[in-house]
């Protein structure tokens, strides 16, 4: 299996190393390995949903 870095999957998905590092210790994305202190995402792997954000329904417009 291939693997990309934090910083691969940060850039490919837009968002922070720090944020893919938080969904790794959750384990949030399927097939991670961890090698030490480094995080190895698959390179095939999909981002996860953002469960900190709720839907608009009732809320401000």
């Amino acid at each position: 299996m291939d693997y990309i870095s934090v910083k691969a999957a940060a850039d490919k998905w837009g968002i922070s190393e720090r944020r893919i590092q938080k969904l790794c210790k959750e384990n949030r994305i399927e097939g991670i390995e961890k090698f030490g202190r480094v995080w190895m995402i698959p390179k095939d792997a999909e981002k996860p949903a953002d469960s900190r954000r709720k839907s608009c329904e009732g809320g401000r417009t």
